[in-house]
């Protein structure tokens, strides 16, 4: 039997595909907390520490190395959760032992978005990864929820050499999208969705009440 999953009260992930505008929920989340007296570390996936950034880049490549060898999908879920372990070890648990908050931006949400319906693995394998080397959930989870199409405008003016994931198309990205909308209505007391089709102020604003909200209410 796989051990169960810690909810974390302290532990904050941001989900969502591409351009949905991470940066400026998580400059929020930072504001919110450190304005009230928390310390907070940031952090991302996949990544996160010296040796789980190397495998960010073996995941992320587009080189020739990648076009000669094409990483199988499952090879791919299986190095995610190699990062993630070693990012759990070395970064997120020690940072909420101290009492500090953790925001990650993207966690296990995006494993079963991104390898579980994009690249359709097996959603229990996943779990079972999740249960086995992570054993640890956020406490709240924000989804910044965004059209495919209006995502990739965004992304099209910034990013003049893609990655590996950001060169799918587009039906890969709306079933990563539908992913995390399947995620979300699942676990309803975790997730946040918020419209990321807003302007980027009133973006921040509804990530900031939603961790007000969070914070406030579990010290209550």
């Amino acid at each position: 039997m796989s051990p169960a999953l810690l909810q974390h009260p302290r532990f904050i992930s941001l989900e969502g595909g591409e351009g949905a505008g991470k940066t400026t929920a998580i400059n929020a989340i930072r504001n919110w907390l450190g304005g009230h007296g928390h310390e907070v570390v940031l952090t991302r996936e996949p990544g996160g520490t010296p040796l789980a950034e190397r495998i960010r880049g073996l995941l992320l490549d587009k080189g020739e190395a990648t076009a000669a060898e094409p990483l199988a999908a499952e090879t791919e879920l299986l190095l995610v959760f190699a990062a993630r372990a070693q990012h759990v070890r070395e970064v997120i648990r020690p940072a909420l032992q101290r009492g500090a908050f953790v925001v990650s931006d993207r966690f296990t949400d995006s494993s079963y978005a991104y390898q579980g319906e994009g690249r359709g693995l097996d959603p229990a394998w996943i779990a079972d990864l999740e249960r086995r080397t992570v054993g640890i959930a956020p406490g709240m989870t924000l989804l910044l929820d965004l059209d495919v199409r209006t995502g990739r405008a965004r992304t099209s003016g910034r990013d003049l050499w893609p990655d590996r994931i950001e060169s799918e198309h587009d039906d890969f990205f709306e079933r990563v999208r539908a992913g995390f909308r399947q995620r979300a209505a699942a676990y309803p007391q975790r997730f946040r969705v918020i419209d990321a089709g807003q302007t980027p102020l009133e973006v921040a604003r509804d990530v900031a009440a939603a961790v007000a909200t969070f914070v406030q209410g579990d010290a209550a």
